[in-house]
């Protein structure tokens, strides 16, 4: 990882997640595993649930789904053209106002190939 913005980005959100659980009652764990038991192996693939996720938290413009999600498709193998077109389908649902979260994504995704130029 070239820039060291998504490493900190996943560093952070495993530390406040393991705060939020020190303080979670059931009904904040319950959801937390509900979130968790969708992006499971089911009818649809991991890869493709993380797709859907990214496109979904481009349109609701949050910043840090978006980044979950980014770190989650480079994990599950998303290719870069897969990720752009993902992209692609946000900004015509969401329009204009998602170009500055596309930014975020990208300088994420970025990150994750390590600065490289992609190829193909």
């Amino acid at each position: 990882m070239k820039n060291k913005h998504t490493k900190k980005f996943i560093e952070e959100r495993k530390r406040l997640n393991e705060i939020v659980m020190k303080y979670a009652s059931d009904r904040i764990k319950r959801f937390y595993s509900l979130d968790a038991l969708v992006y499971n192996e089911g009818a649809l693939p991991k890869k493709i649930k993380e797709i859907l996720g990214l496109a979904t938290s481009l349109v609701m413009r949050c910043d840090e789904c978006i980044m979950h999600h980014t770190v989650q498709c480079y994990e599950h193998g998303v290719s870069t053209e897969e990720f752009e077109e993902t992209l692609a389908i946000g900004l015509v649902v969401g329009g204009s106002i998602t170009i500055p979260h596309i930014r975020t994504a990208f300088q994420a995704w970025d990150d994750l190939q390590g600065g490289q130029i992609p190829q193909g």
